[in-house]
């Protein structure tokens, strides 16, 4: 059956040639794609985050507010860690100040 199959014979690389700028286009790649990756991903996230700090170092009481989880309720107390949120009519809840999502305009909210 060795007739059917030819002999494979590798040739030995040839010396002095190659590519001498190779290292140097992987290096400008991988800080292409690092810069990319910053500029796309982690900027981004950063000024959200700092968005959110802000938006809720400015809460006060009366503020109407959303929670992460959907709640709608009107700001009753402030700490450093927590805030009271009312939901209805005599019901208030207590939440960490990071899980509020969203501050609402004035009046947003209609009880009754």
């Amino acid at each position: 059956m060795q007739f059917l199959i030819a002999n494979a014979w590798a040739a030995a690389p040839a010396q002095g040639q190659g590519n001498p700028g190779g290292q140097w286009s992987f290096l400008i790649l991988i800080a292409v794609i690092g810069v990319l990756f910053y500029f796309m991903l982690i900027r981004p996230q950063q000024k959200r985050q700092k968005q959110h700090r802000q938006m809720v170092d400015q809460l006060g009481v009366g503020d109407e507010v959303v929670t992460n989880g959907g709640m709608l309720g009107k700001v009753t107390q402030l700490g450093d860690q927590y805030i009271g949120i009312e939901v209805a009519k005599g019901v208030e809840i207590r939440v960490q100040k990071n899980a509020i999502g969203t501050v609402l305009p004035k009046g947003t909210i209609k009880h009754g």
